[in-house]
């Protein structure tokens, strides 16, 4: 049927129009979403073109299946592959390295699976060795349970020697856009684990600074009372005892208590840089336990302890004065009881009732001769009621006793003195019934009672105990006593001169046979009682030289001692004002990186630390002039007390210094900012702060601010603004603007942070995009820890939409930046 056929041709042909058109139209979508078609149209596609049309379906293929994947901005194809390699990592025979023959043993797909849905396949009973099982294993649990369908065969990949790489990274694909939910909440668990992990360590903080605080005023609580105490003991061993004690306490006791302040500052500091920089509300300590309350009850200790040793050592001098002046008023008190002794038995004779007229007179000059004794011993009584009045004024604590025998000695003293009088006016009464008056005994009465009180008064001299604190009193005494020495001759001289007058009456006697029984009526005194003291007072002599040469030994080795002190205090003392000098230069200036400087800053600490046995050196002399009573040092202004305070003051400095550093790092690491500009801060905060004082001035920081590109206007609208950023720097009014506030300040500036929208973003991920989460939802998502942290803290959901259990997100996230209260 030709005609048939010429009407045939037209009708096909139209078709043919109609199918170029319809794919046209197909193709303009295509183009119009970023796809480029190369050397393809529809006439291609319409007349059966397989090669060409393939390859656009690739096309298609890439633009909508693969190219959404972008991981470190890298292509499409490049980005999977990095995909599947991180998420198969873990699995160590699994070495993803391109999409043909890196999956020819299954592995690969299975990991995938096993990585994000653990429960669907037993990892650990696959072997490299069966790949048919594996990649079945694969693709049978991808279409049943991820709902991907079976686009590859295990046989045509196992008998491929390289699979087709275009067919491995279309079904690949297919794993990507499937787990692309899990990578999102992966995402957003990160986060919330990352603003937790901040949470809870600031919380660590908190407590380990409550605690530290605690302990700290507790031992201060206890240790005041102790520093107050100065009820006197009556003992030099007693007080001695409390000096050592305090030794201990301020060389073994406080020094670590405080480091521990010091230690309790620093991590105030840090805990509350460490929360400014991640958005959170200041710390505020419990009740009581401020750094301020602390430092306040710092100050009451070093109140408390300020004048403690003055006093100690004030109170081991009083005692050893006591002691002294107690001594002394025992010997003079024992000396003049023995003269006492039987004094008053004589006064009450009635013996010259019955004595004829020579004995009456001699009864009378013998009485004269006593009066003369008796007036001699006033003086002694005066010193013992001196010396008890004075050990009465030093609050001696055995004043009963020293009273009770001073006023038997100065009653008696009275009796003596009541019983003299009477029996002077008796024998007065006699006298003009006597005649006879032996001159010579009269008159070696008379001599021989002063010599013989003076010999008493010698003794009593060379006995006398003596404290001296200086070799110039030593040598006073020294020189008093070579001058005492050089009385002796002429002490000799009257000696032989009474002894003389003995012989004469003597003489006299057996001249004249006089009966006179062989004694001296006017006086106890006989020429070897003379002599015997007389031995006496030149025996004591050599024993006081002794005495005060050990005397002198004790002072040059005090003055040696003094010396030694001196010597290594006027060396520390200026070191130590010198390293301070030297942090405070080190603090302004700029030597390389943070880390370079806290490092140098280390070593330095180091330095110091090292030079702590010189302290301890110094500490063991002090002791040793402490031990010895040396209460004075004129060879040095600095004192123990002056070198402790300068020392603790050094290693508190460095160690703030370093906080300081730290800080500055944290504040870097945490917002971002870089070396080049924090040594851009530091320098302009350093050439505005001419003083070196470490803080700007108000002019001094809009100076600073200005140099570093903040328009401040000099007008009102300048002024706010400059107001408001006062406020921020310096919100105590101090009127000066520290480094640290100025490096926060900036901080803020240039960096960005989280805040609580972002992390109420990522719970709404975890949560399925609904407003409250659940417990479950959590651990599933969380590690433990930090799942049950937020279990615990997030009030129940109370939305219309709420179910049993369900916990409210967005309270808690903002109550973790301090915008709401949990």
């Amino acid at each position: 049927m030709p005609g048939g056929e010429r009407l045939a041709k037209p009708e096909r042909g139209k078709m043919r129009v109609h199918k170029i058109s319809n794919v046209n139209k197909a193709l303009h979508y295509i183009t119009s979403k970023g796809v480029k078609l190369v050397s393809i149209g529809a006439e291609e596609i319409v007349d059966g073109n397989a090669k060409m049309t393939l390859g656009m379906i690739w096309t298609i293929i890439l633009r909508f299946a693969i190219q959404d994947i972008s991981v470190e901005e890298t292509s499409a194809k490049e980005g999977l592959l990095l995909w599947c390699q991180r998420k198969t990592a873990p699995y160590k025979n699994v070495n993803i390295q391109n999409f043909h023959i890196s999956w020819k043993d299954g592995l690969g797909f299975c990991a995938l699976i096993h990585r994000h849905r653990p429960e669907l396949i037993d990892y650990g009973k696959l072997r490299k060795d069966d790949p048919m099982t594996n990649l079945n294993t694969a693709f049978d649990v991808a279409e049943k349970y991820l709902d991907i369908p079976k686009m590859l065969d295990a046989e045509d990949i196992v008998g491929t020697a390289r699979p087709d790489e275009k067919a491995i990274m279309t079904y690949v694909s297919s794993f990507y856009h499937a787990f692309s939910g899990a990578q999102k909440a992966e995402t957003a668990a990160n986060r919330i684990c990352k603003v937790l992990a901040v949470n809870q360590e600031n919380e660590q903080l908190m407590e380990d600074y409550e605690k530290l605080a605690s302990d700290l005023l507790e031992w201060i609580r206890r240790t005041i009372p102790w520093l107050e105490n100065r009820a006197p003991e009556n003992t030099m061993q007693a007080m001695q005892q409390k000096l050592e004690d305090f030794r201990d306490y301020r060389r073994q006791h406080k020094p670590p208590k405080v480091q521990e302040k010091c230690q309790l500052e620093i991590n105030f500091n840090t805990l509350q840089t460490k929360l400014r920089l991640s958005n959170r509300p200041a710390f505020m300590p419990s009740e009581g336990k401020m750094v301020s309350d602390v430092s306040n009850a710092w100050g009451g200790l070093e109140g408390a302890e300020k004048g403690y040793e003055e006093w100690l050592l004030n109170e081991i001098r009083r005692l050893e004065r006591l002691d002294h002046l107690a001594e002394k008023f025992r010997q003079k008190a024992a000396i003049h009881e023995a003269w006492t002794e039987g004094k008053e038995e004589m006064l009450q004779a009635r013996d010259f009732e019955t004595a004829s007229l020579s004995e009456i007179k001699a009864l009378l000059k013998k009485h004269e001769a006593f009066e003369s004794d008796l007036a001699a011993h006033q003086d002694r009584v005066e010193q013992i009621a001196a010396i008890a009045q004075e050990l009465n004024e030093l609050d001696y604590y055995d004043s009963p006793s020293v009273n009770a025998r001073c006023q038997n000695i100065c009653d008696q003293w009275d009796a003596l003195g009541a019983l003299t009088q009477k029996r002077s006016e008796a024998l007065q009464r006699t006298e003009k019934l006597l005649e006879t008056i032996d001159q010579l005994y009269l008159e070696f009465a008379k001599r021989a009672a002063p010599f013989n009180n003076w010999m008493e008064g010698a003794m009593e001299d060379l006995q006398d105990t003596f404290i001296v604190h200086t070799i110039e009193e030593i040598q006073s005494l020294s020189t008093a006593h070579e001058q005492f020495k050089a009385t002796l001759p002429d002490a000799d001289k009257e000696r032989g001169a009474i002894l003389g007058i003995h012989n004469e009456i003597a003489k006299i006697v057996a001249t004249y046979h006089v009966n006179m029984a062989g004694s001296n009526p006017y006086t106890n005194i006989n020429p070897q009682e003379v002599n015997a003291k007389w031995d006496k007072v030149r025996q004591l002599v050599p024993q006081r030289d002794q005495a005060l040469i050990e005397e002198h030994a004790r002072q040059q080795n005090s003055e040696r001692l003094r010396r030694q002190f001196a010597n290594q205090a006027n060396v520390i003392g200026p070191w130590i004002q010198t390293k301070m000098a030297e942090i405070g230069r080190i603090s302004i200036e700029m030597h390389g990186t943070l880390e370079d400087q806290l490092t140098h800053l280390r070593q330095y600490e180091k330095n110091i630390v090292n030079y702590k046995p010189k302290i301890d050196q110094l500490e063991g002399d002090h002791q040793l002039i402490q031990e010895a009573l040396i209460f004075d040092n004129k060879h040095t202004n600095y004192t123990m007390e002056h070198i402790r305070v300068g020392w603790e003051q050094l290693l508190t400095t460095i160690a703030r210094t370093i906080n300081e550093i730290e800080n500055q790092i944290l504040t870097r690491d945490a917002k971002g900012i870089s070396q080049d500009q924090m040594n851009e801060f530091r320098a302009s905060f350093n050439h505005f702060d001419r003083d070196h004082s470490g803080t700007l001035g108000a002019e001094e920081f809009k100076a600073c601010l200005i140099s570093l590109g903040f328009d401040i206007a000099n007008d009102a609208q300048g002024e706010a603004e400059f107001s408001r950023i006062m406020s921020i720097v310096d919100p105590n009014r101090v009127g000066v603007v520290t480094f640290q506030a100025f490096i926060d300040f900036m901080s803020r500036e240039t960096a960005d942070t989280d805040t609580a929208d972002q992390v109420m973003a990522s719970f709404k991920v975890l949560a399925g995009d609904k407003n409250f989460i659940m417990a479950d939802e959590l651990r599933r998502e969380l590690p433990p820890d930090q799942a049950e942290y937020c279990i615990a803290r997030m009030a129940p959901y109370s939305g219309t939409d709420a179910v049993p259990g369900a916990l409210d997100y967005m309270s808690f996230s903002t109550a973790l930046y301090g915008e709401s209260d949990l």
